[in-house]
């Protein structure tokens, strides 16, 4: 049984038809991850090579309180590992993903001079102008 909502059919029950979107939460959930522009600042920063957290504030002229809050976020993810290193600490892009993190930023570069503004002006994600 389904209701019309929005002119789409949508079902009621999930046992009526395969769910489109079964196994998609990890890719959703990687793409929200890297969503904000500072994690992303962050995460091309440290494709340059390995850094510290004032390193970090100073390169993306961020409060250190913001660098470190998101790179707590890109270790929950394990897209960022720390070492100690004397009394500091040292992020780096995580081994494993490491190379993949590469080919998505350039397959995004790919992606965004292919389509121009396009992306940019999405009134539901780009920025305004």
């Amino acid at each position: 049984m389904a209701v019309t909502r929005y002119h789409r059919q949508m079902a009621i029950n999930a046992l009526e038809a395969p769910p489109a979107r079964a196994g998609l939460e990890p890719a959703a959930a990687l793409f929200r991850s890297l969503a904000d522009p500072t994690r992303l600042a962050i995460i091309r920063s440290l494709a340059a090579g390995p850094a510290r957290v004032v390193d970090l504030t100073g390169r993306l002229g961020l409060a250190q309180s913001t660098v470190s809050k998101h790179l707590a976020c890109l270790r929950e993810c394990r897209l960022v590992e720390v070492r100690p290193h004397g009394r500091a600490s040292v992020y780096s892009l995580a081994p494993p993903a490491q190379p993949g993190l590469h080919r998505l930023l350039a397959a995004a570069g790919d992606l965004l001079a292919a389509t121009g503004d396009a992306v940019a002006l999405c009134p539901a994600y780009g920025h305004r102008r």
